[in-house]
């Protein structure tokens, strides 16, 4: 996957990458957490978080890669 963050910061694929990345650290972390609590409630919350968080990270990455429709240049 290429590194957005050697573009300008004017482009946004520059950010973008950036916070894909630590989006994809934090839903690491809720994973591990998942394992070291007891309450049902607080792993749900974690697991749930993470899925969350993994479909934010899908969505940047769409949008740096412009994969989907809603992404794509509009023809003028």
């Amino acid at each position: 996957m290429p590194d957005y963050r050697n573009l300008p910061e004017s482009d946004p694929r520059h950010h973008t990458s950036y916070v894909r990345e630590q989006f994809e650290h934090l839903s690491e972390h809720l994973r591990e957490d998942v394992e070291k609590v007891g309450d049902p409630q607080a792993k749900a919350l974690f697991e749930t978080s993470a899925e969350v968080l993994d479909g934010l990270s899908k969505a940047f990455q769409h949008y740096e890669e412009r994969s989907e429709p809603a992404w794509k240049e509009q023809q003028r």
